[in-house]
């Protein structure tokens, strides 16, 4: 029976068909990036269920987040210990498992636990399948191949809200961890029969011993744990104001920078920072970190705005980013075939004006917004975004010898995720302090002296009173209500300003654009590995 399936997934020469090969890989990571979404809608179920405050509940994010960070740029060097394989079916097989114990955790503190485990499992499958496709596709058709794996990571933290959402209102948080589990079942069998190591890496196997970094490991996983619990717990700590906070930045910086000096130093890194020498790949990791920070950002402030000011469900909120990961998906195949025929840089360039342009648009809308307005600004976005995961992760690897895919693919993925933290942790704060600017300047102009606010205030008294009111009570409601609208407005205006801040982001990465060189070509269209 296996022979048979085998059969009929190789090609005429008798190799795998790599397209089979690059949805085995997805797979995995799909469930992964949805991972680090989906959980986020649930933490009020979670927290109620386990007896927990709703601020205790966060370090099932936390917890994820710091053990998923650490992995990623260490994966490249995993990877050539064990061999790629070996360690991504170990990964998927971690992940599994502890996504099955998520669902079994009776308290927090278990299910912190198993979330540093899923976290660690899930940590390798990005940077695993990246090396993986840049293996088994040639150059002519590598676009296409991160057609498939921009999907999974771009899509998937799209709709997790959503169907977090939908999961836990129908059914119980536990649902949320359950499902990874036949998902990851398949992924294994599936990797288990199709994936196998390119020859250059069991000969590097074979040569690379068991020397282990454990100083190096050390310092870059202390120093990206802590900057990722800063990250996490920043605004709700208030920042430096706090003891919390302070300890861990002198951690983050201990760890950082004498982790970035030891590794420079050694022959044998874990993560070899000499890779940024390369022009090309470390203008691609700067853009990535950007593509990151505005993608994740921009996915947290819409349906955070349509919820707090507009009234909107979670599940329809979720919605309103749907057709933008539905444009995400036409979009990237045909980005796949142009980025063999046109400069990658060309490409880049157009998706950050088309992006930047549609978060200016978000950044004129007003407390009248309806659906359709939301949804439409959201694809033109998500049109843009398509235009930058693909060619950025091509022009990466054009200069980079293949023995050093694997570190560099998980130090690109965790410029992404860094990116992702660092978006989410400004735009949050930005929110809040704005927040507070705008009220203050608001309120400045509601005083006796204004007529504007006094007809206000007496056109809302006399409703009142219409209504059945007594005039005293009528006097303080309309004041509540004046004091109610000023403060939507005031959110409403903070909203504003962070789509335009992220939408000068964008602009703000086509110069360092013009610092790439522009990849040789092979035949005309081909650049060259």
């Amino acid at each position: 029976m296996r022979n048979r399936i085998l059969a009929k997934l190789r090609n005429a020469d008798g190799t795998i068909n790599p397209w089979v090969i690059a949805l085995t890989v997805t797979l995995a990571t799909f469930m992964e990036v949805l991972d680090t979404s989906i959980a986020n809608v649930a933490l009020p179920h979670i927290a109620g269920n386990l007896s927990v405050g709703q601020d205790e509940s966060t370090w099932v994010l936390t917890s994820y987040l710091v053990s998923n960070a650490i992995i990623l740029p260490l994966s490249g060097w995993f990877s050539g210990l064990l061999g790629r394989k070996r360690f991504y079916m170990t990964c998927v097989a971690l992940f599994t498992l502890s996504s099955f114990l998520c669902g079994l955790a009776p308290s927090l503190s278990v299910l912190v636990i198993f979330r540093i485990m899923q976290g660690a499992g899930g940590g390798g499958l990005q940077p695993s399948e990246q090396a993986i496709l840049n293996d088994t596709f040639p150059l002519e058709k590598r676009g296409m191949a991160f057609a498939v794996y921009g999907l999974a990571v771009v899509v998937a933290p799209t709709i997790g809200p959503w169907l977090g959402g939908w999961i836990t209102d129908n059914f119980s948080w536990r649902w949320i961890f359950y499902i990874n589990v036949p998902v990851g079942i398949v992924s294994l069998l599936l990797t288990s029969v199709l994936v196998s190591d390119p020859p250059y890496m069991k000969k590097a196997n074979l040569k690379a011993g068991f020397r282990i970094d454990y100083i190096g490991m050390g310092l870059i996983s202390l120093g990206l744990g802590s900057m990722q619990v800063i990250l996490d717990k920043g605004q709700r700590e208030d920042w430096f104001a706090s003891n919390f906070i302070r300890g861990f930045f002198v951690l983050m910086l201990v760890g950082l920078v004498a982790g970035i000096i030891w590794e420079w130093r050694e022959k044998e890194p874990v993560v070899d920072l000499k890779m940024l020498k390369d022009r090309n790949f470390a203008v691609a990791t700067i853009a990535m970190f950007f593509l990151g920070f505005v993608l994740y950002a921009s996915t947290v402030l819409i349906p955070q705005l349509l919820q707090q000011l507009l009234g909107y469900t979670a599940q329809l909120a979720g919605l309103a980013l749907s057709p933008g990961g539905a444009v995400i998906m036409c979009m990237m195949p045909v980005v796949g075939i142009l980025v063999s025929k046109l400069d990658t840089r060309i490409l880049i360039t157009f998706g950050c004006i088309v992006s930047a342009s549609a978060l200016f648009v978000m950044a004129g809308w007003d407390l009248g917004l309806d659906y359709r307005h939301a949804v439409e600004a959201r694809m033109l976005q998500s049109f843009g975004l398509a235009f930058l995961f693909i060619p950025i992760n091509v022009a990466a690897f054009a200069y980079v010898p293949k023995e050093k895919t694997n570190m560099g693919t998980g130090i690109i993925n965790l410029a992404r995720n860094v990116g992702a933290s660092v978006g989410i942790a400004f735009v949050t704060t930005m929110l809040d302090r704005r927040a507070q600017f705008h009220m203050t300047r608001l309120t400045e102009r509601a005083n006796e002296l204004s007529a504007a606010y006094h007809n206000m205030l007496n056109g809302m008294q006399l409703k009142l009173v219409s209504a059945g009111s007594t005039i005293a009570h009528a006097g303080s409601q309309a004041q509540a209500m004046v004091y109610g609208t000023i403060q939507r407005q005031a959110v409403m205006l903070a909203f504003l300003d962070d789509f335009k801040m992220l939408g000068i982001v964008f602009f703000a990465v086509i110069p360092f654009l013009l610092l790439m060189r522009r990849p040789k070509m092979r035949g005309g269209n081909v650049p060259v590995h």
